[in-house]
């Protein structure tokens, strides 16, 4: 029996380098959505850049009443889902019409956790009444919740949990649903605003933040490059709309691509360290590809997990020459990351709206900051500067603490 095909059919992005159009743009132009955190006083820590938002919930008709309750991944979340409906050319009014055959599955590492803290800390320290709400909305499902609550979508309802994986997982447990048959629409993505002293300095005694380049924010973040010495924290957002090809083809939709397949893995071993070899995400591109019905000689680009840490960059390289063989050196990739900041649970989901811009528009945004090669990391990571190329098929890697990795495949719709 052949599989429902799914598409593409909105994207809605909350990101340091603005709204999908304006993110886009940047990413092409090698803009840097990094800078020194203003969000609370980092002077004393070792890395004091991140790739933070400009964020008012006010600008997205959320009510300063609401908007008090909820944690900032929570806004974020109901704002690109918002952005991505109007992209789709749906409403709220259409969603609830239908609202046993619609969902909403986003990804997260750690959303509202910091409401929860903080209350905790006012009652412990200072006495403070504990604040009532605070529970619910730091809990890390609230975001899904909230944007099923808005848009009136009942139907299958997930909150992905895998770190750094969670917004490509998602949107790969999305896919899954509506060829089920169990939805027709699926809203799904990925968020997370980690960019927090307590998860700085955490990370920070890790060592895995990247401060060589403190004085100079953009250049820090350096996926692929000799000299790179960590990641950089990023926030965000990325939600799409998905439907079946059918649904959106009697709603006369604009499709942006399709999605082909994904698959998930586990390193099965260090918690915090990737399988040196990279035998687990080998493994989930390999699987994604067989998911989509693809052959990897089919596969036109590559956009990487890409962190810029010493150890994941070399593991991600040696994982794609596992997969393609000598034809690795022939296909181009690149890291949103190097322009964005990692931005946990919502990079997949930011990541693979690069890949469908990517798609409808024939062109590869670049590796920013690869300057000096790496004898480890030989392949083709599109560096500086943007590429127009002809696109079919892409993928899109996530690899997370815990062992976790998710590839998705995505695919230039051909009608």
């Amino acid at each position: 029996m052949s599989k429902q095909r799914v598409v593409v059919t909105g994207m809605g992005a909350i990101s340091s380098l603005g709204g999908v159009d304006e993110f886009w743009k940047g990413l092409l132009a090698g803009r840097s959505g990094i800078r020194h955190i203003s969000r609370f006083d980092a002077s004393s820590m070792k890395t004091q850049v991140a790739g933070e938002v400009d964020f008012d919930p006010a600008q997205y008709n959320l009510a300063a009443k609401n908007a008090r309750r909820m944690s900032r991944a929570s806004q974020m979340a109901l704002a690109a889902a918002s952005l991505a409906l109007a992209d789709s050319n749906l409403t709220v009014d259409v969603i609830q019409a239908q609202s046993e055959r619609s969902g909403v599955v986003l990804g997260t590492a750690n959303a509202g956790f910091e409401v929860l803290l903080q209350t905790v800390l006012d009652h412990r320290l200072q006495g403070s009444r504990i604040n009532p709400t605070a529970l619910i909305n730091g809990l890390p499902n609230m975001p899904s919740h909230y944007v099923s609550s808005y848009t009136g979508a009942a139907g299958p309802f997930h909150t992905v949990s895998a770190t750094c994986a969670s917004g490509t997982q998602s949107i790969g447990l999305a896919l899954d649903q509506i060829r089920a048959g169990r939805a027709d629409l699926m809203l799904a993505g990925g968020v997370d605003t980690l960019i927090h002293p307590d998860v700085m300095q955490a990370f920070e005694a890790m060592t895995v933040l990247a401060s060589k380049y403190g004085q100079e924010p953009a250049r820090t973040a350096r996926p692929f490059d000799a000299e790179r010495d960590g990641f950089v924290m990023g926030e965000g957002c990325g939600i799409l709309v998905l439907e079946s090809l059918e649904h959106a083809l009697n709603r006369s939709a604009r499709i942006y691509a399709e999605v082909l397949g994904s698959a998930t893995s586990s390193d099965a071993g260090h918690s915090a360290a990737p399988d040196s070899e990279g035998k687990g995400a080998a493994n989930a591109m390999q699987w994604a590809l067989e998911d989509a019905g693809c052959l990897p000689e089919q596969v036109d680009y590559i956009n990487a997990h890409g962190t810029g840490t010493v150890v994941n960059d070399v593991m991600e390289t040696k994982a794609i020459k596992r997969v393609f063989g000598e034809r690795a050196y022939q296909i181009p990739i690149s890291s949103t990351k190097s322009m964005i900041g990692h931005c946990m649970g919502g990079s997949g989901a930011l990541e693979a709206i690069a890949c469908v811009k990517s798609l409808v528009e024939g062109v590869l945004h670049p590796t920013i900051n690869l300057e000096t090669p790496d004898p480890e990391c030989d392949l083709d990571y599109v560096p500086q500067k943007a590429r127009q190329t002809n696109l079919r098929v892409v993928l899109s890697n996530s690899f997370g603490l815990g062992g976790q990795n998710a590839c998705l495949v995505l695919g230039k719709y051909a009608g």
